[in-house]
């Protein structure tokens, strides 16, 4: 429930501005640790950068290049903690490295890469790098480009599947360690009296309802908004006149995109960490539900990220260096199933290339500019996000004049913590026989780990809730439901895209929607307005962000599967 007039009476000793993953680590953190805590986010929760990664838990083997040591020690040191504390989410992912002789890392350098990358990792419970021979590199990839090849490396990183549920499950853990978390909600005035920040006025973007957001007489600000960091800075007012907070830029961000494919000849059956063959710059072929991800680029962004799409040459130019590295896999338009794009929100750098940027996250206490208790994240991985959270709360607690109490968050376990070999697993699957498919439940625990069983009971009192939504996929009509009662689901991007991966594995979702909202009319009470808006909605989400030729791909799915009347296609 969205209790706006209870918010209005509560103060807070923190708000955090950004519902991301980085955000989200904050408030889960704050909340564990005693602060009365609110966290407001203008879309949804992993709506922004937290949603276009990917998808690794790594040390960034790259950074060495730029003698980033630290970072890549606290990544690898983060990425240990995440595959204890997350199991279902983030797990052990094999990668290869193939190395030629006319490129721009030689043979000697990947192997002393290598090394440090096991030295500063030596708490690890992954196996170390292994060097491979040309003959041996040939006789295991033998689809690979062979000329110019030389050998090759293998090492251990992370994967989380499902990166968006990674924010979401702390999401979840700061609301169920009393944090007020809303998504939807847009800050539109920070308010400042003297130095501080006194309050915001909000609104919420369901219903167009403002209200107002307290702090206590000390009360700390985060800005955890990524790419967005500059835009809420400009929201500051004093004495009711406008009054941006600091006069310069923050955040110089640089534009990735990904494209997802389906199986191709020569595919690999582990994760690919290549070098582009045109300009030298590494990217990842990714096994990922039971597609390819492959990607990322790299260009220095200077535009708005609410609206990004991957470009006609950014398509072209993953599809070509992956031909160019496997000769026989032959991609082409027609193979991409997905694409999606984002911006990393990294320090302004003028004059650099986008590559060499630093990937290492700052705190920039807006002190320096004449407010006291606002402190702005620039920067910020996926990987790191709990160490970012721990340094934040923190650096809050110094700030509030208080002594900070032990950060429980590098041993405690996300909500949905299973393992795989689970009895829980097995009896569930037994317990639900006749009822869910037991690919389904599978499934389930690979999704939400331990609140599977949380998802499963709504098929208890609605058998029929145990259906499949499509016979393509594994997954239920009880996970919109879950989704929207327990899930903060409000949108049909929120159910495809960041509760499930529906879009990303069925047609952009498309050929589902029926099914979605006959669900959501039945279970959920939404009713006809507010599904022909969801829908219409829906298709500017795909058409502006993820499609890369919609009406092509809008002329295949079946017309009978759509109401015409209801909402005109583009």
């Amino acid at each position: 429930m969205r209790d706006f007039q209870s918010i209005q009476q509560t103060t807070y000793d923190l708000i955090v501005i950004g519902g991301g993953v980085n955000g989200a680590g904050v408030a889960r953190d704050a909340a564990l640790r005693g602060l009365k805590t609110i966290l407001i986010e203008k879309g949804d929760f992993a709506g922004g950068t937290s949603s276009w990664s990917t998808r690794l838990i790594h040390g960034g083997l790259r950074y060495l290049e730029y003698f980033e040591v630290p970072l890549v020690r606290e990544s690898l040191r983060e990425r240990e903690i995440l595959l204890h504390t997350a199991p279902h989410l983030v797990r052990p992912l094999l990668l290869t490295i193939p190395i030629y002789k006319d490129r721009s890392r030689p043979y000697w350098k990947i192997w002393a890469g290598m090394c440090l990358y096991d030295v500063l990792s030596a708490d690890k419970t992954v196996p170390s790098h292994r060097m491979l021979s040309e003959a041996k590199f040939k006789q295991l990839f033998p689809s690979m480009d062979p000329n110019g090849l030389v050998g090759g490396a293998q090492y251990y990183d992370g994967q989380v599947t499902y990166a968006e549920r990674l924010c979401l499950e702390n999401i979840m853990a700061a609301d169920q360690a009393g944090a007020t978390v809303l998504n939807y909600v847009k800050a539109t005035e920070l308010h400042r009296e003297g130095n501080k920040i006194t309050h915001l006025t909000c609104k919420d973007a369901l219903t167009g309802e403002e209200f107002t957001i307290k702090g206590k007489d000390k009360c700390m600000v985060i800005n955890t908004s990524g790419p967005w960091v500059d835009s809420v800075c400009q929201l500051g007012t004093k004495d009711g006149d406008n009054a941006p907070i600091g006069k310069t830029q923050k955040i110089g961000g640089t534009k990735g995109s990904h494209i997802v494919v389906e199986p191709f000849a020569g595919a690999p059956d582990t994760s690919l960490y290549v070098e582009a063959k045109s300009d030298g710059r590494p990217f990842f072929i990714v096994p990922w539900l039971g597609m390819y991800l492959i990607g990322t680029t790299d260009y220095i962004f200077d535009g708005t990220p609410d609206q990004l799409k991957a470009d006609n040459d950014e398509i072209d130019y993953l599809l070509q260096e992956t031909n160019n590295i496997i000769p026989n896999a032959g991609l082409s338009r027609q193979n991409v199933k997905f694409t999606y794009s984002g911006v990393r929100p990294l320090p302004n750098a003028e004059g650099k290339k986008a590559g060499s940027i630093t990937r290492s996250h700052i705190l920039f206490d807006h002190s320096k500019e004449g407010v006291n208790n606002l402190i702005s994240l620039i920067g910020g991985k996926l990987t790191t996000y709990r160490q970012v959270g721990e340094e934040i709360v923190n650096k809050v607690y110094k700030k509030l004049g208080k002594s900070a109490p032990p950060c429980p968050t590098q041993n405690q376990p996300l909500p949905g913590a299973i393992l795989p070999n689970d009895p829980r697993i097995q009896q569930t699957t037994s317990d639900y026989d006749g009822k869910v498919p037991p690919k389904s439940i599978d499934h389930l625990f690979k999704v939400y780990g331990a609140k599977a069983v949380h998802v499963l009971a709504l098929v208890d009192s609605e058998p029929k809730l145990g259906e499949l939504i499509t016979p393509d996929l594994p997954d239920i009509k009880a996970q919109v439901v879950y989704a929207v009662r327990q899930e903060y689901a409000h949108t049909l991007v929120d159910i495809t895209r960041r509760r499930t991966a529906i879009a990303m594995e069925n047609h952009y979702g498309l050929k589902v929607i029926p099914n979605l909202i006959d669900i959501l009319k039945t279970y959920c009470s939404w009713d006809d307005y507010k599904c022909a808006t969801a829908k219409e909605n829906y298709l500017s989400y795909m058409k502006n962000n993820c499609i890369p030729d919609f009406d092509e791909v809008n002329r295949e799915v079946e017309p009978r599967n759509w109401d015409r009347e209801e909402v005109p296609l583009f």
